[in-house]
């Protein structure tokens, strides 16, 4: 039971990670990594699937590998946030929603800024 539960859960965590590589509002690595935790505890072969399959899988490899993000990806991400959200603070417009949206990104921003970068230097072993 607690194995279907865990699959239930994973792949709603990939379906939703998904989505938020496209919504703002949703963010993807929390969901992505909770689907990789879900999946190394209930099924290897899906475990395997986001890890060496999906499209997530060359950045969870290399988070567990070194605990932090490769160079690169950290200003892309940075950018996608700042072109996602300028588009939602550009369409909607009610207030509220507005500040809402600015408050997420503030700290969506910050966390970003907070997670570790490793470089070509560091990689090696």
């Amino acid at each position: 039971m607690q194995r279907t539960i865990l699959i239930i859960i994973g792949w709603l965590a990939v379906v939703l990670g998904t989505l938020g590589v496209f919504l703002p509002v949703l963010p993807t690595t929390p969901f992505i990594l909770l689907a990789a935790w879900c999946f190394s505890r209930s099924s290897p072969r899906f475990h395997h699937w986001l890890l060496y399959r999906s499209w997530f899988g060359g950045y969870l490899r290399f988070w567990q590998k070194h605990k932090a993000m490769p160079a690169g990806a950290k200003p892309r991400a940075i950018v996608v946030i700042l072109i996602t959200f300028g588009l939602s603070l550009w369409m909607v417009k009610m207030a509220w929603v507005r500040i809402l949206l600015l408050i997420i990104l503030f700290c969506l921003l910050i966390f970003m800024w907070r997670l570790p970068v490793v470089d070509a230097k560091q990689q090696k072993p």
